[in-house]
Order: C-alpha cells, then sequence, then structure tokens
C-alpha cells in the first residue's frame, strides 16, 4: 500500500473506523479513496468551515491577535471553526464570546469565501456582521489580545480573508 494521505491533516486513512479493518484504496466518484474491504465503508472527506465576526462600536472594527500559528501574532476578525451539528451563526457567535469576552448577534451574512489559506485553513469561510450586545472585553481561547481600531488604522493583517471581509471593494478575485 503506498501512503495516501488524508487532506486535512497529511495524515493516511489505515484503517476504517466501523470494523478496524485495513483500508485499500481505489478509484472511486473521480477520486482515490480509503474503502474498508470488509464492511465496503467508503471515506469522503469533509470540507472544513470557518466563521467570523465583523462587530463594530463607535466606528472601530472589532479584532483578535492570534496567539497560534499561522500568523502568530497578526490580528483577525473573531473567528473560528463550525462543530458538527452546530448552526454556523451559531458558531459566529461563541467563537466571537470565546476570543473577546463580547456577547454578539449575528444580524447579516456578509460573504462567503472559498480556498484555503494554509494547510490547517478552512475551504469555506462564512462572515457574519453582528451586533455587540453586552459581556466584557477581555481575550480568551486562541487570542492573545482583542481591541477595536479604526478601520484607517488597522494592525497588521493575518488573513486575506479578513482584508476582503474589511475591504471588499478590493477583491480581485470574486469566488476565490
Amino acid at each position: 500500500m503506498t501512503a495516501h494521505s488524508h487532506h486535512n491533516t497529511g495524515q493516511p486513512i489505515r484503517f476504517c473506523p466501523l470494523c478496524a479493518t485495513p483500508v485499500e484504496y481505489k478509484q472511486l466518484f473521480g477520486e482515490e479513496r480509503p474503502v474498508c474491504p470488509s464492511c465496503g465503508w467508503t471515506y469522503f472527506e469533509d470540507p472544513k468551515v470557518a466563521v467570523a465576526v465583523l462587530a463594530e462600536k463607535d466606528g472601530q472594527i472589532l479584532l483578535t491577535q492570534r496567539s497560534n500559528p499561522p500568523y502568530q501574532g497578526l490580528w483577525t476578525l473573531p473567528a473560528g471553526f463550525v462543530n458538527a451539528h452546530e448552526a454556523p451563526e451559531r458558531a459566529a457567535e461563541r467563537e466571537c464570546l470565546e476570543e473577546t469576552g463580547l456577547i454578539v448577534r449575528v444580524t447579516n451574512i456578509l460573504d462567503i469565501l472559498s480556498g484555503r489559506e494554509h494547510s490547517r485553513g478552512a475551504d469555506i469561510f462564512i462572515a457574519y456582521q453582528a451586533q455587540i450586545l453586552g459581556g466584557e472585553l477581555q481575550a480568551g481561547d486562541d487570542a492573545s489580545r482583542a481591541a477595536f481600531f479604526p478601520r484607517n488604522a488597522l494592525p497588521p493583517l493575518a488573513f486575506e480573508t479578513t482584508r476582503k471581509i474589511l475591504f471588499p471593494e478590493r477583491k480581485s478575485n470574486p469566488g476565490k
């Protein structure tokens, strides 16, 4: 068997999660996939989905400073991954609370972007506008700082998706 990689982690799928039989790789549905020769289970990789919120106060934008690689020390919108069986809007509100201490309510969808920016990143990125309802500004989870910045004086930004949300007029490749 050749070393086949799981796209998200770079780790090969070696055993069936249902019956623990070593998988075989077969060409199915236009792609080489791990298949269990015993029970027939076939692995289909799900896309990673991330969400972010654009929340403003007194004309300033809420941003968080990343405490982990990649782009450690750079700033981004409060964001994170959607859990299985979680509504994306609730995930955005949860991530904002975890990273900033602020309670927000999603009010509008701003954009849906695609294209993984780094190996552990999202395939689909959903950005929401959100209204701040309460809480106390305090960095948490994987954010080392949380602060408000005027749009014309932003700190160094980590992701292209953040730039596309903050400056939609600069989008050079719609849909990317």
